[in-house]
């Protein structure tokens, strides 16, 4: 029996998360064999880390035309309501979309390496006309490879959260006291969680929405528990900007976010550290003081919440030709595009192959891995991404190069809120991006802030 040509290989998406499942969607749809590979039990693992988190942008924005149209068979319509939760969306949506692909979805499977088959990255010859070989390892410790025509890595950033240190590595003692350094926004209703800052004195270090939705949360936990602080991390000092928008922002329930952390120092219940660039972390009996680079220390805290964003795995591709920047790790054409520097997630206008292209061919970083360092993503950007890409592969290079996405003028960016109900956003007229800012409620039963959609 001969082997099968490139042409006739599986096209490997890495990554069961809503934009690789959206790039399985595109592929079908272009008659292309996709096989998705999820190092987790369940599509949407990463998603439902933050199961309670509710997203910025509501169900219109965060499902992809494609999956929409493939699940339409099985009876499945969009869920109602405006913003759903990390959790509504991994189980009325990731999940749902997951099953109708069957067995084009593969979990336990964590991809170690990708390369040419029988070429590392050095050599030349027959190159391009090599298939590529994804290595797996299984969730029995198995090994196997798989052979592929193309690969879109949709693995995230998720799994590498930023460390304490200041330079961009872990602070020196920092890994020691790991028992007392988180890297995600508590979800304090889990009552063990909530035990473990009641009535304690907390670091959270960072400035993005991350860090404003800890410090509510924290702020609403001293409303009931005495003896419960925040000492609000800074690296730069505190400026016109350093709330977000506030009731000017277009998004009610980000600009709700950045008023929550102003009010929980304004109401003594956080206080700021600016200017502070940690160092070190050292042992005070039972407490932890941070140490910053210009010799300066906080007072004693019991625990550490570090919110400094988030970074690509890069690991598994160093046998294939990327084309990164230098400062964001996100590919050469697209990183100017999407510096933070200079836009937010609204002014980046929608992208695809041709920006999104290495020096591999038919490597493809999509959804927020393809962002890099980069904080803001939006959902609806990386399904127009996965469309481009599986019409390039499919040699549909028109198609390709066509942008089918329009976003309003100010972008709906993704990220989560802090509104009570469900329901509160769709009193906000307008909706979407574009809505008049609203009196939200805030509280420990509202979901945290993330700057997921990807």
């Amino acid at each position: 029996m001969n082997a099968p040509t490139t042409d006739q290989l599986p096209v490997v998406v890495i990554g069961a998360g809503p934009v690789g499942l959206a790039a399985a969607a595109h592929l079908v749809e272009r008659g292309l064999d996709p096989l998705v590979l999820e190092a987790g039990p369940s599509a949407g693992t990463a998603v439902r880390d933050w199961a309670h988190v509710r997203l910025f942008s509501p169900w219109a924005e965060v499902t992809s035309p494609a999956a929409e149209k493939l699940l339409a068979p099985t009876g499945w319509v969009r869920p109602d309501g405006a913003y759903p939760t990390g959790g509504d969306w991994a189980e009325q949506y990731l999940q749902p979309l997951a099953d109708v692909l069957g067995d084009k979805v593969r979990y336990g499977a964590t991809v170690t390496g990708v390369a040419r088959a029988g070429r590392d990255r050095i050599v030349d010859a027959d190159r391009d006309e090599q298939p590529f070989t994804v290595h797996l390892e299984l969730a029995d410790g198995r090994e196997e490879r798989i052979s592929a025509r193309a690969v879109i890595d949709a693995s995230g950033t998720w799994s590498i959260p930023g460390p304490l240190g200041a330079d961009g590595l872990p602070a020196l003692g920092e890994k020691a006291a790991a028992d007392r350094v988180s890297y995600r926004v508590p979800d304090l209703r889990d009552p063990a969680v909530r035990a473990r800052y009641a009535g304690k004195r907390t670091a959270v270090v960072g400035s993005g929405a991350s860090a404003f939705t800890a410090l509510a949360y924290l702020a609403d936990l001293a409303e009931e528990e005495a003896g419960t602080h925040a000492a609000w991390v800074l690296r730069r000092g505190i400026g016109a900007n350093t709330y977000g928008g506030g009731e000017a922002d277009q998004l009610p329930a980000r600009g709700a976010l950045g008023l929550a952390a102003k009010a929980a120092v304004e109401n003594g219940h956080a206080s700021a550290v600016t200017g502070f660039r940690t160092r070190a972390v050292e042992r005070d009996g039972d407490r932890l003081i941070l140490v910053a680079e210009d010799g300066r220390r906080i007072d004693p805290v019991d625990e550490v919440i570090v919110l400094t964003g988030f970074r690509p795995d890069l690991s598994f591709l160093s046998e294939v030709r990327l084309g990164l920047d230098e400062r964001l790790q996100a590919p050469t054409v697209l990183a100017p595009l999407i510096d933070p520097n200079i836009h937010s997630c609204g002014t980046v206008y929608p992208h695809g192959a041709t920006e999104l292209s290495h020096p591999e061919q038919d490597v493809y970083l999509v959804g927020m891995k393809s962002y890099g360092r980069a904080p803001t993503f939006l959902a609806l950007t990386g399904y127009e991404q996965v469309r481009s890409i599986a019409a390039a592969i499919a040699g549909d290079r028109e198609a390709a190069e066509r942008v089918e996405l329009t976003l309003p003028e100010t972008g709906v960016c993704s990220g989560g809120g802090l509104l009570e109900e469900p329901d509160a956003a769709q009193s906000v007229e307008g909706g979407g991006c574009c809505a008049a800012p609203a009196a939200l409620q805030i509280g420990i039963g509202a979901p945290a802030a993330t700057t997921g959609g990807c």
